[in-house]
């Protein structure tokens, strides 16, 4: 720890008013010691993490931190602020903020060190010890567990991070007489009042730690954790932390496996075996998940072991004591692809992640079918499509077979559309086993001219029928062949019957039905459908509304021959994606006092995202204002799409910005419609902006920077 932190990396008298200024704050110590090579693509990565999930913790702390290709060196920089600033944490502001920078490559023993402190910072003696420090030479031998100062309230041998632990990748109590030592990557048992080997259990007889402790001959009740966050540095070891700490004042026999940057070491299947119950705390897919199949779970977000650890101990005991479990170990335990939350989300949050999984697996290949296809016409002319196959006759001087050759490719990306679509709607919902079922039930959604809608349908079937067949009991001699020979056949056949049967001939008429409405759409009818795209393409930039708009728009041009009607879609679709970013860099440049620093760098990125299409780079303006900013995108948006469809401009290629002009009907009115749209939300933004007064600059503090009225920043991303 030594040589990541220092007493020119702290600062006792932060007065940023906001979270982005305390970064830039500290992240200026950083760049000063020639940690940080880049300050703004740097701040950049660290409010992309911040869109995740606030780093607000409660008890006063902020934690913002990244891994970043602009950072040189492991280091950690802190701030203590007299007025507070708000990370989004429930409790309120912070009062004690840790910059943790990370580079990219960083190796696991700098991670281990960087997790070791967000243990402590569980710590409320350290955290007392930090709040009393008079000096930064002080307050940063605390955080590098020197000798500690005398003097100092708190700050004990307990209270630092010890060097040779944390370079051993061991990671130390609370406090004291209640240290349970474990790798930073491994289980660490909890309950008992001293150290354990990872993956086992204390010996009888041990003494209970403080808490309820299990009557004489009593079996103590035994619970397995996993916790996890998206960067894996700070919130997957503080939520290890405080789960520990509650077990042990619960008296329970706690395990956990942190799955963090640092890497992870699997629970011994001894332990799981034996478990009561088990913890999955996290924000990104638990690895492995299907070893805890079977037993009660409690499965929530990373934040929620951080806050309320001893309310998820009573949550699995009581499962535990009902009788609650967990699917069979034959059933998917969980998906991989699933966002993690509380068990008691809604059928309608569910579906919206099954089809988002499929959506996201499709934009792939939608993208590269669709320039592909724009470049062999743009290379090949507009009879390309009708040229014969490259593998008959191909002439490598021609351009004209070139042409082809890509528009061919394009083509066969294009017919992967609706099964890999269908495909991972069904491993969403089901895991692995859905893939099969899914992809057939997709291939025949396309063979049926089903479409973008059979294909939803195929893939909610497909993942349907899976689900049903693992709730079926089946003889232990089975279950081996299960995953890989019953569930496919089973699926499969259920999934291709009810398409071809069924389904099928319906979703095709009603695809049709669709198809044909929109080419029928002309005047106020075509320019009302061309508004309504541009407001969803701006509500919540690049999130499942966003991408509801994409695909639509992408399904209508996803064949051979689209229709003029389904190309105006989607150039009214590109072309109000493109409005946020280039609205937000317009505004920054023409009136740039009423954005802070960080936004008007912002605001020069954003000229590039906006004109290559990608709508989340308008996100870091309204992350921090969206009471202003997504009103104003929207009708920027509407008007865009709607003079996109009044012009009849048209576009084949599903990307690209401005970088794909040449290849779009109508090219001039299309840059109108967008420069319109553009115009209006850089002008709505300026005025509303303005009626507030200039935005604060990085130093001002927190009520002064509160006084013009503007929306209290709560660090919650705007896209999903």
């Amino acid at each position: 720890m030594s040589d990541m932190t220092g007493a020119d990396l702290v600062d006792l008298d932060l007065s940023a008013g906001t979270k982005e200024a305390a970064a830039r704050a500290l992240a200026e110590r950083m760049v000063a010691r020639g940690r940080v090579t880049d300050l703004e693509g740097f701040l950049a990565d660290v409010a992309a993490r911040e869109a995740q999930m606030p780093t607000g913790l409660d008890g006063g702390i902020g934690i913002p931190h990244c891994r970043s290709a602009h950072v040189t060196e492991p280091t950690l920089a802190f701030g203590r602020s007299a007025a507070g600033i708000d990370f989004g944490a429930p409790d309120g502001p912070a009062d004690l903020v840790f910059l943790i920078a990370a580079p990219a490559g960083a190796d696991d023993a700098h991670l281990t060190i960087l997790s070791s402190l967000a243990r402590k910072l569980m710590d409320a003696e350290f955290t007392a010890a930090l709040r009393a420090a008079d000096s930064a030479q002080t307050a940063a031998a605390l955080i590098r567990g020197d000798e500690p100062p005398a003097g100092i309230p708190g700050a004990s041998e307990d209270t630092a991070v010890a060097p040779a632990a944390a370079s051993a990748g061991a990671t130390t109590g609370s406090t004291a007489e209640t240290a349970a030592a474990g790798s930073a990557g491994t289980g660490t048992s909890t309950g008992t009042g001293k150290a354990t080997e990872p993956g086992t259990r204390d010996e009888p007889g041990a003494p209970e730690a403080a808490g309820a402790v299990p009557a004489p001959g009593e079996e103590p009740f035994r619970i397995v954790a996993v916790t996890s966050c998206p960067t894996g540095i700070a919130h997957t070891y503080m939520a290890a932390e405080s789960l520990e700490h509650a077990g042990r004042e619960a008296g329970v026999e706690l395990v956990v496996e942190t799955q963090g940057s640092a890497g992870f070491a699997r629970l011994d299947p001894a332990v799981i075996a034996a478990a009561d119950g088990v913890i999955l705390a996290h924000d990104v897919p638990v690895r492995d998940k299907d070893r805890f199949a079977g037993k009660p779970t409690v499965d929530v977000g990373v934040k929620a072991g951080i806050n309320r650890p001893a309310e998820l101990i009573a949550e699995v005991r009581e499962k535990a004591a009902r009788g609650e479990a967990s699917a069979p170990a034959h059933a998917s335990a969980g998906t991989p692809v699933e966002r993690a939350g509380d068990a008691t989300e809604g059928y309608g949050t569910k579906l919206r992640t099954w089809l988002m999984s499929g959506v996201s697996y499709m934009v792939p290949f939608v993208a590269a079918g669709g320039l592909l296809i724009a470049l062999g016409f743009a290379i090949g002319g507009w009879q390309i499509d009708k040229a014969p196959s490259v593998m008959d006759h191909f002439v490598w001087t021609q351009a004209g077979s070139w042409g082809a050759l890509l528009f061919q490719i394009g083509g066969v990306a294009f017919k992967f559309l609706v099964p890999v679509l269908a495909g991972y709607i069904a491993y969403g919902m089901a895991d692995r086993p859905g893939l099969v079922p899914g992809f057939v039930g997709g291939a025949i959604a396309l063979d049926a001219d089903a479409g973008f809608l059979g294909g939803l349908a195929a893939g909610l079937l497909a993942g349907g029928v899976v689900l049903a067949i693992q709730r079926v009991r089946i003889p232990a001699v089975l279950r081996g062949i299960m995953p890989v020979v019953v569930i496919p056949l089973v699926s499969s056949a259920v999934t291709g019957f009810l398409m071809l049967v069924v389904i099928g001939k319906p979703i095709a008429s009603a695809q049709k039905g669709l198809t044909d409405w929109l080419s029928g759409l002309t005047g106020t009818h075509a320019v009302l459908l061309g508004a309504l795209l541009g407001l969803m393409m701006c509500f919540d930039l690049g999130g499942p509304v966003n991408k509801v708009a994409y695909a639509f728009a992408t399904a209508g041009i996803a064949v051979t021959d689209p229709s003029d009607s389904a190309m105006q879609i989607m150039a009214a679709v590109m072309a109000a994606g493109m409005v946020p970013p280039l609205a937000m860099a317009l505004a920054t440049t023409v009136r740039g006092r009423l954005f802070t620093p960080a936004e008007r760098e912002n605001g020069k990125a954003a000229w590039v995202l906006g004109a290559s299409f990608i709508s989340e780079g308008a996100i870091p303006f309204a992350a921090a204002d969206p009471l202003r900013v997504i009103p104003s995108a929207m009708a920027g948006g509407a008007l865009t799409g709607a003079l996109s469809m009044a012009f009849g401009a048209t576009l084949r290629a599903p990307h690209g910005g401005v970088f794909v002009v040449p290849l779009i009907g109508s090219p001039l009115l299309y840059l109108v419609a967008i420069a319109a749209g553009v115009c209006v939300t850089a002008a709505l933004v300026v005025l509303l902006k303005g009626m507030r007064g200039q935005a604060p600059e990085s130093g001002t503090t927190g009520p002064a920077a509160r006084q013009d009225g503007a929306p209290r920043d709560t660090g919650q991303p705007v896209a999903a």
